[in-house]
């Protein structure tokens, strides 16, 4: 039953508007930060995933270590060090996590928002922690890396609902190498594709698009963006890449390679043929950046 009353106590935070001038606020704000290339590596396009989650094991394990410690007589000095670790452990992380937060959907950034404040306790909290055990108020001390813990718990769950329950920063496009059947699949004919105009199909109930360039040249990605399932049906093409309007993550067409975030994954591409003036499609084997099209020119 407890936990039910979580659930709608979170269900209920997704929902609430009271916060969102703010959000608008702090979003523009992150989005204007001047990054270049950095926002690309704080979002872990490098990586394949978002860092923020790598980010803050420091910090979080370096203070539960401390409480470890804090709790054995005689490690005051190493529980000192340990919640100073943390601290400094904590910029990246907030850094991590403020890029991929603006980047979110408005339900998302709600609870994503509480996460935030939750978590500048806990820093908060650790911050005077410090100082107390630095100024030799040892137990004071304790007592706030204790209240820090529990605010940095509280984050951590909040943490996991974006991640598990909202699938924040998670890859959605991961299915789709599991719900298309194999083989070739008859999209439309070629008339059906403008050069240089992206083209929503589905197959298999999957949305795909599809673009002819202007030397003849098909490419077919999966159409839902994988970083929050944006209509790139709907976006730019230009320089062999299709760019999602929603949140600005820029694919390659021949491959599915993401060029540039937030998109963390790329878009499943397939092959293409041309049989009869129609365009057939098929989900592609191997390697992902393997560089296959077919040009009907």
């Amino acid at each position: 039953m407890r936990q039910n009353r979580a659930l709608r106590l979170l269900d209920g935070l997704e929902r609430a508007t009271w916060a969102d001038g703010v959000i608008d606020v702090l979003g523009k704000g992150v989005r204007s930060l001047p990054l270049g290339q950095g926002r690309d590596i704080l979002h872990g396009l490098w990586l394949g995933h978002p860092v923020h989650p790598l980010a803050v094991q420091v910090p979080i394990g370096s203070w539960v270590s401390a409480a470890v410690l804090d709790l054995s007589p005689g490690h005051t000095r190493g529980a000192g060090l340990l919640v100073g670790v943390g601290l400094a452990a904590a910029a990246p992380a907030v850094l991590t996590g403020a890029v991929d937060w603006a980047e979110l959907h408005r339900q998302q950034q709600r609870v994503g928002l509480v996460h935030a404040l939750t978590n500048t306790a806990a820093v908060g909290l650790y911050s005077a922690s410090l100082v107390c055990r630095v100024t030799g108020r040892t137990a004071r001390g304790r007592t706030l890396g204790f209240l820090g813990l529990t605010a940095a718990g509280l984050g951590g769950m909040l943490g996991g609902h974006l991640a598990y329950r909202q699938a924040s920063g998670a890859n959605h496009a991961e299915e789709v190498p599991h719900v298309v059947t194999p083989g070739w699949h008859r999209v439309g004919a070629v008339a059906d594709f403008p050069a240089g105009r992206p083209v929503r199909r589905a197959v298999d109930d999957v949305p795909v698009v599809v673009v002819r360039e202007p030397g003849g040249t098909i490419h077919a990605l999966t159409e839902r963006c994988s970083h929050l399932s944006g209509p790139l049906s709907e976006g730019a093409v230009a320089d062999g890449c299709v760019t999602c309007p929603w949140h600005g993550s820029v694919f390659r067409l021949s491959d599915g390679l993401n060029v540039r975030g937030p998109a963390t994954a790329p878009q499943p591409a397939f092959d293409t043929r041309v049989v009869d003036g129609h365009v057939e499609i098929r989900l592609r084997d191997g390697t992902r950046h393997e560089d296959e099209a077919t040009d009907v020119g």
